[in-house]
């Protein structure tokens, strides 16, 4: 079962295309990530490997598209916490659920156990999040608009919390509990950029 609020608006018509394209995304500021007391910042963040599903499934009548997305790579994270390091690592495929509507719904689909973040120094804790299950981190998508004569990308932006169980010292946070994540990715059509990844009716 996928935890999370889930896309709104149930009921619409969704079509995510171009059908069978490759997806690839990158992040457009930091991913944030609240552990307990704690807040890690990744600065670097992107997917490989996605894809649109090939027609008909890009399409569902009366609910959200799964894209995939591939595994998720984070770099460059920094905890808020002087005096300790940190270390985030990722498993697993991630996910698209879009739902087209008034505002286009996108929910960020993290795969069970999809985020582990270590801190280390004066205190040593050990955060996995959606330990039980895939979790979704409730978000919207703006598709490409025309600026000008420059065509921007789509994106989807994303902030929810999550479920998460941390481990490590007497003086951690441990336990179950749900942290926030926050971010926006650009996405992107990489074998044929000129032809956006767009959801509507």
């Amino acid at each position: 079962m996928v935890v999370g609020a889930g896309p709104a608006q149930a009921d619409s018509s969704t079509t995510v295309s171009p059908a069978g394209a490759g997806v690839a995304t990158a992040n457009n500021g930091a991913v944030v990530f609240g552990t307990g007391t704690s807040t890690v910042n990744c600065y670097t963040g992107t997917t490989s490997g996605g894809s649109v599903p090939a027609a008909p499934n890009n399409k569902n009548s009366s609910g959200p598209v799964t894209v995939s997305l591939g595994p998720l790579t984070l770099g460059k994270c920094s905890t808020d916490q002087s005096g300790r390091t940190v270390e985030v690592t990722t498993t697993g495929s991630w996910g698209i659920a879009a739902q087209n509507g008034s505002s286009i719904a996108a929910d960020l689909v993290i795969p069970q156990g999809g985020v582990t973040i270590t801190t280390s120094g004066a205190v040593n804790c050990t955060t996995v999040y959606a330990p039980d299950g895939p979790a979704t981190v409730a978000g919207t998508y703006t598709n490409s608009v025309n600026n000008g004569g420059l065509q921007s990308l789509p994106s989807m932006t994303v902030l929810d919390t999550v479920p998460s169980r941390t481990t490590g010292d007497a003086s951690c946070p441990t336990g179950d509990s749900w942290d926030r994540v926050s971010a926006t990715f650009f996405v992107n059509n990489p074998a044929d950029p000129g032809r956006m990844i767009t959801v509507g009716p």
